[in-house]
């Protein structure tokens, strides 16, 4: 009977289960995000508890086999959230960890290849929200961003955002995931925020940017932006195709310019 490992969600969660994988000694075997678990007859459960003792073996492991570069592209594609990316990360541990050095740039297997294309794919959309993301200050001072990228890229921007905007505070938030990213000016603090606890939420309600009262200069800057994007652009420069190809329309939301009609 198939063996089916139920975890949190968490990375550490995912490693939790691999390490159950090898200390089980289980051959058929499916992991599968708790929230996406489904009753199944033909299987046996097990609910994976997170262990951080287990999770470390398993990525100090993985960390002693591959260079930086692969360990990156291994946390990339987990972040994917793709359908079966767990079996994916496993089938791919059992092969490099089992195989002789060099056997994580053999694109001919099928969990090299589909762990090197995930993480390609998250990648880019790490750059682009790194670029579009644009805040608004709010009217406690708190400078906010709502994004809801095709990926969990916010574990991997935060750094590019504490770097850039170091001198003020500000929240990232994921509507799609309903979690974000504080940073504290104050002490150089990062801390996760979840739904409910956020400067612009009530107890229970969503954070939306609709919601947030921004401060009276953010309307000045944001309609002066808009004026000056509008009387520099030129129309018979104008090129959609290229312009969608750069910046893709689910793109738009993020940009004050965009909320004018038109690219």
């Amino acid at each position: 009977m198939k063996d089916l490992l139920v975890y949190d969600g968490s990375f550490p969660g995912l490693l939790t289960a691999i390490f159950d994988v090898y200390e089980r000694k289980l051959a058929d075997v499916s992991i599968v995000r708790e929230h996406l678990y489904h009753p199944d007859l033909y299987a046996t459960v097990r609910t994976i508890t997170r262990d951080t003792h287990k999770a470390t073996r398993v990525w100090q492991g993985l960390q002693k086999k591959l260079a930086t570069e692969i360990i990156d592209h291994f946390y990339k594609s987990f972040l994917s959230e793709a359908h079966n990316v767990e079996d994916t990360l496993l089938a791919f541990t059992r092969y490099v960890l089992g195989a002789p050095p060099g056997a994580e740039r053999n694109f001919a297997h099928p969990a090299v290849l589909e762990v090197m294309q995930l993480s390609k794919k998250v990648h880019r959309e790490k750059h682009r929200m790194e670029a579009f993301v644009r805040f608004q200050q709010a009217a406690d001072g708190l400078y906010t961003a709502t994004i809801e990228p095709d990926f969990n890229v916010l574990p991997l921007i935060t750094g590019h955002f504490k770097d850039r905007y170091a001198d003020q505070s500000w929240l990232i938030y994921d509507d799609k995931r309903s979690y974000g990213i504080l940073y504290n000016e104050k002490d150089g603090q990062v801390m996760e925020v979840t739904a409910g606890v956020t400067h612009s939420a009530t107890p229970g309600e969503d954070p939306d940017m609709a919601s947030i009262v921004v401060h009276d200069h953010e309307a000045a800057y944001q309609t002066l932006w808009k004026t000056y994007f509008q009387t520099t652009s030129i129309d018979v420069r104008k090129n959609k195709k290229l312009h969608l190809r750069h910046v893709p329309t689910r793109y738009w939301r993020y940009l004050t310019e965009k909320a004018m009609a038109g690219p």
